[in-house]
């Protein structure tokens, strides 16, 4: 566990099973999870309280991940530069691209493994492996 207990994730993702299976390995792994159905409600989250990671899908209702990322990152505030970590089933080189270009860190396809969820998580949150 150690210092991931310090370390607050945002999980982003309107299903809510999803949601649980990402709660469940980040939290054995000792992070704190909020969650959020998408990304207005994220946005709405994360100006309210700041947290180390995002973890965000892409195809959501009223705020898809693309644009949530994107207007994060046009933030005058500490959150803009809060890692970003895309999971989505879209898998095509375009997908990759606009990931990047609205300023995601990384870009995993669903489904993830636990295990490679909460690697990725530690990575990001500078955790040593």
């Amino acid at each position: 566990m150690g210092k991931a207990a310090n370390k607050r994730v945002l999980v982003v993702d309107d299903a809510a099973l999803v949601r649980l299976y990402y709660r469940d390995a980040l939290e054995r792994r000792g992070f704190h999870v909020d969650e959020a159905l998408n990304g207005l409600e994220a946005l709405e989250k994360l100006l309210a309280s700041a947290v180390d990671l995002l973890i965000i899908d892409v195809n959501m209702p009223q705020m898809d991940g693309f644009t949530f990322i994107e207007t994060v990152r046009r933030q005058d505030f500490p959150i803009a530069s809060t890692p970003a970590l895309v999971i989505s089933t879209e898998s095509g080189s375009q997908d990759f691209a606009a990931a990047r270009a609205a300023g995601a860190n990384f870009y995993l396809v669903k489904p993830v493994s636990q295990e490679k969820l909460a690697g990725y998580a530690a990575m990001l949150c500078g955790i040593p492996a």
